[in-house]
């Protein structure tokens, strides 16, 4: 299983209604995303990685080791929007280049900032509702929203196979380990080639069997998967409320 999928399953919030969560993360994503207000975006990421951590029990060095992930792709962007190259120098600081300058104003800055803030606190969001709900949970939501079957469908299948495939590549990784397929560079490269060959193959014959698997057991093209039912609760839906009544505030008072 994937990491995020264990932590949901062992979240302290996982027998939280589904709808909850799921319209929170949305809410607060879409006011996040739309404001671009560095308040609001530093107040998300606080609020979702204290409700993540200590209301859901997910352990701190985890949380932090998975927002590591986008933190290093987020930070070269920030590198490349600060940044700009220019004829005229700016007022931060400028390195020549002949007749072309490295430059950043204050404005260049502190777009970056702003994007970089909006960006982590929206990813925050996402990390609430993943490490916080099942995804069988995830998509009985969407179905309740009317979500077309057939992309309900694709996601489940999609989801399932990416555990599939993990385990193939692993099961074929420590097989070339064993034979030593990675004791130098080259031979590195044309294990990784046989890996994804062997790997794309072995995803072809399991589709198949699944599919005769789906068959034998009556499928009529609509995947049905039992939930377990959790009633919302009106403490609850009135603290998102309120949640949702501060950020819409700020976001007004900001512009």
């Amino acid at each position: 299983m994937l990491i995020i999928d264990k932590l949901s399953y062992q979240s302290k919030l996982r027998y939280v209604n589904a709808g909850e969560k799921f319209g929170f993360s949305v809410a607060t994503l879409i006011l996040c995303v739309a404001s671009r207000s560095v308040l609001l975006g530093i107040l998300v990421f606080a609020v979702m990685g204290i409700l993540t951590v200590w209301k859901g029990g997910i352990p701190l060095w985890r949380y932090l080791k998975l927002m590591t992930i986008p933190l290093t792709f987020l930070m070269l962007n920030v590198v490349i929007l600060g940044l700009s190259i220019r004829r005229t120098p700016l007022e931060v600081f400028a390195i020549s280049f002949g007749n072309w300058y490295l430059t950043a104003s204050k404005e260049t800055l502190y777009y970056a900032f702003q994007i970089f803030v909006t960006a982590m606190a929206s990813v925050s969001c996402l990390y609430f509702l993943s490490c916080n709900t099942p995804m069988t949970d995830i998509l009985n939501v969407l179905k309740k929203l009317r979500c077309p079957k057939l992309l309900i469908e694709l996601m489940m299948l999609i989801y399932r196979f990416i555990f599939v495939l993990l385990d193939c590549a692993h099961e074929i990784s420590i097989s070339q380990k064993s034979r030593l397929g990675n004791i130098d560079y080259r031979t590195s490269l044309k294990s990784f080639g046989t890996l994804v060959s062997a790997l794309f193959v072995r995803a072809v014959k399991r589709s198949g069997f699944l599919y005769d698997a789906m068959e034998s057991r009556c499928y009529d093209g609509d995947l049905r998967v039992l939930c377990e039912d959790h009633p919302p609760k009106k403490k609850e839906i009135l603290m998102i409320l309120c949640f949702e009544g501060l950020l819409l505030a700020i976001a007004v008072i900001v512009r």
